[in-house]
């Protein structure tokens, strides 16, 4: 008897507990419990890369001209944006980039690369949840692939990364070119790989430096070298347009709601600065804590892409100074997504970022005090961001994972000194990236 009464109170309490998570489970939003959730919907249509979409943007034509002919300015302009045949209704569009906007402005291409923000005009707008899209030339690019390739390599070692797909571009109806569609990394792209309910806060980091100011590698100041616009950006189109598959769906999707070791580069490309701005100037970019001073960190805060107040900048100068200790690192970034970051940022010799003197093309997440980063722009990669040398092929290939910045500036980029420079985490570093070469390359 004895024993049956104990199976009975188990049985009690295993129905009671199972009745308690259907509760949860079908209630859990009106409870204040959130699921987190990976994927929202704009993850299977548009970014479903095993075709090329179509995406045709419709404007008056005036307006497009004028945002042609004035196309530094990035203003924008309304219109109706028609994605694999489903169309979302005023929507913002203009022009997108930095120094690649100048070379093109300079040049007799209109072939610019153009950003869309569904959720502009009318903050209910999306795309399938998307809220803000990249539409990216390709420039300096001949193989209209580095971009593609570097976000499916990051996304393949679970690094935070956006996503990416091709897409055929018409304007009016006109052929405008083949593109690439990047995931905007706003608060969809925080929903899809942070959750609904995160709260962190998220930054994209930028010095203002100029990439017209160049240095030789060994040291000497140059003029960046005026950029021949060939055929992949000239606006010249593929002799025939391939046929397009168009199984779209319903438009106007609705987002879900947001609540409230230094090594010596000398001799190694680079190293005196070579393909990068030498001794560039940085108020935080670097990740380096400078002191409590608010106005020591504008190059972060300055470009933050979440509303932050006094309180969130405090949290992030407290976790750079605790980065800058360089003890406990587990206590104030990501460890795991940080290195697997850098095994394919390193891989792939991008210094038209944090590893080179640029200090852009990189996203900073922080949540509860912990760091991450995020993977962007990758159009220089594989070491094309070198000037003034022509001897670098040989050397690229055997670049050393351990010292992978160029200009001596490693020991000025915390979030990759303190994990080189610490036994354990170069030990996993070493391990990743051997991990990444057999199971991406060689599998």
């Amino acid at each position: 008897m004895s024993k049956n009464k104990y199976t009975n109170i188990a049985c009690i309490m295993i129905i009671c507990f199972s009745l308690l998570a259907t509760v949860l489970f079908m209630n859990g939003e009106s409870l204040g419990v959130s699921a987190y959730s990976s994927s929202l919907p704009y993850e299977s249509t548009l970014f479903d890369d095993s075709y090329v979409h179509t995406v045709d943007i419709v404007v008056d034509e005036d307006d497009w001209g004028e945002m042609l002919e004035n196309a530094a300015d990035k203003e924008y302009i309304i219109g109706t944006v028609v994605i694999d045949n489903n169309a979302v209704n005023n929507v913002a569009i203009r022009t997108k980039g930095n120094s690649s906007l100048r070379d093109i402005v300079k040049s007799d291409s209109d072939r610019y690369s153009f950003k869309i923000e569904f959720d502009h005009y009318d903050d209910s707008l999306s795309y399938y949840g998307l809220d803000k899209l990249a539409l990216n030339n390709m420039y300096q690019d001949n193989t209209y692939m580095k971009d593609y390739l570097a976000y499916q390599m990051l996304d393949f070692m679970d690094a935070d990364a956006p996503l990416a797909s091709y897409a055929y571009i018409t304007v009016n109806g006109e052929d405008w070119g083949l593109y690439l569609a990047v995931e905007a990394v706003e608060d969809s792209f925080i929903d899809r790989t942070y959750g609904t309910d995160s709260d962190g806060d998220l930054y994209k980091p930028e010095t203002g430096n100029d990439r017209n100011n160049l240095k030789t590698a060994d040291g000497q100041t140059m003029e960046r070298p005026d950029m021949e616009i060939d055929g992949q950006v000239d606006g010249t189109m593929p002799p025939e347009r391939p046929d397009m598959e168009t199984d779209g769906q319903a438009d106007g999707a609705m987002r879900p709601e947001r609540p409230d070791m230094d090594g010596e580069n000398m001799g190694r490309p680079g190293g005196g600065g070579g393909g990068n701005m030498g001794g560039s100037s940085s108020n935080g970019a670097t990740l380096e804590y400078t002191g409590d001073d608010y106005d020591s960190y504008t190059d972060i805060f300055d470009n933050a892409k979440t509303d932050i107040t006094d309180s969130d900048k405090d949290t992030l100068i407290a976790a750079l100074k605790k980065l800058g200790e360089g003890e406990d690192l587990e206590s104030v970034i990501e460890v795991d997504e940080v290195i697997d970051y850098f095994v394919v940022h390193n891989y792939l010799l991008n210094f038209d970022s944090y590893t080179g003197t640029m200090l852009h093309n990189y996203y900073l997440f922080e949540e509860n005090g912990l760091l991450s980063m995020i993977g962007w722009d990758y159009n220089l990669s594989f070491g094309t961001f070198i000037y003034g040398r022509d001897d670098t092929a040989t050397e690229f290939v055997n670049y050393p994972i351990d010292t992978p910045t160029t200009g001596n500036v490693q020991e000025n980029r915390p979030m990759l000194n303190k994990i080189l420079t610490d036994d354990e985490y170069l030990d996993q570093y070493h391990s990743e990236f051997s991990s990444f070469m057999e199971s991406y390359f060689e599998s």
